[in-house]
């Protein structure tokens, strides 16, 4: 006798996302999944790739990483372009950060959250996602300030007092107005002046 074939309806799947952990990110680097030189970070468990960094982008983070030198001297860990791991899930690397002081320089640890005293992240055709990805994975964590600075206009987006997922206190800073964080007070307008003639940042002392 015949059996009838039986059609079960077509109930579709939804493709499972596999997110990584930052050992997982250690390890595709280390048997050449990533290259050495790539520019990436782990952000809750998805590997996003770093914009290049253009020629303002770079002159703002050496001229606030000076300025935090001359006026902070060794009370903080300046941590440039490095990683720090936030949870088992996240390892981005803001352009500055500024960390408890350690005789190591964490030489023997990754920074983690609790390390943190201030990050700097320098935007250009990054703006969108710092303040819609990175902002609140660094409020999650507690970190307790955060600065994005704009490179065409100078303007800072200020984040401090994390609370319920976000910041309590948010404002813009615009370029001519000062920024202070511990012994650090200056305006961006100051420390990396625009030439309104030809548009090009030029280093000027304060």
């Amino acid at each position: 006798m015949a059996t009838a074939a039986v059609h079960l309806p077509h109930v579709p799947v939804a493709p499972h996302r596999h997110r990584l952990t930052v050992d997982d990110f250690h390890r595709m680097g280390e048997v050449g999944i990533l290259p050495a030189d790539a520019r990436a970070e782990l952000i809750d468990g998805e590997v996003f790739d770093m914009s290049p960094i253009g020629r303002l982008h770079a002159a703002l983070v050496a001229r606030l990483t000076t300025a935090f030198h001359e006026s902070c001297g060794r009370r903080f860990v300046i941590w440039t372009q490095n990683p720090i791991r936030l949870g088992t899930m996240s390892e981005p690397q803001p352009d500055i950060a500024l960390l408890a002081p350690r005789d190591d320089f964490y030489a023997g640890d990754t920074p983690t959250a609790a390390d943190v005293r201030l990050i700097v992240e320098v935007a250009d055709s990054s703006l969108e996602h710092d303040l819609a990805v990175k902002v609140p994975l660094y409020a999650a964590h507690g970190i307790p300030e955060v600065w994005i600075v704009e490179t065409t206009t100078r303007r800072t987006h200020r984040f401090s007092r994390p609370a319920n997922g976000g910041y309590a206190d948010h404002g813009i800073v615009e370029s001519d107005k000062p920024l202070a964080f511990d012994a650090f007070n200056g305006s961006l307008g100051n420390l990396l002046p625009l030439d309104a003639s030809s548009t090009i940042y030029t280093y000027k002392d304060r």
